[in-house]
């Protein structure tokens, strides 16, 4: 399924805000990933940044760009610790928005297939510990 044709059968942009209205439900209770929202008064800004970034890369909207330009998705989550523990809390979120936003196997597959390698690329640390080169 291209993205225009999944951004057709959701519905458009509509349907990613609810997306991401109910993966921030997750968020904001989740006790790894809620701490490494620096701005927590901003959820309101996270939300829109999220759901702008969506339709651009699903729809093609530009607001996304007129609003932050190039997304830069992993310089601008270098300064968080996205290690598989983050990674994979992310996930479990983002799959329950998925679950919860669309009926259509075909969608769901698509928008995971999407979330789990972008999730990876955004990962910054093994979540190993870091040994001394005595050790």
């Amino acid at each position: 399924m291209t993205n225009d044709e999944l951004w057709e059968r959701v519905g458009g942009r509509p349907f990613f805000d609810r997306l991401v209205e109910i993966f921030y439900s997750g968020v904001v209770e989740d006790g790894v990933l809620w701490p490494l929202y620096p701005d927590q008064n901003d959820l309101a800004g996270a939300k829109t940044r999220l759901a702008l970034f969506l339709a651009h890369y699903w729809g093609a909207d530009p607001a996304y760009m007129e609003l932050r330009g190039h997304p830069r998705l992993r310089l601008r989550h270098m300064g968080f610790t996205v290690g598989p523990l983050e990674r994979d809390r992310w996930l479990v979120h983002m799959a329950g928005a998925v679950e919860a936003s669309t009926d259509d196997p075909e969608v769901r597959g698509a928008l995971m297939e999407y979330f789990g390698k972008a999730a990876e690329h955004l990962r910054n640390d093994t979540g190993l510990p870091i040994s001394s080169p005595r050790d």
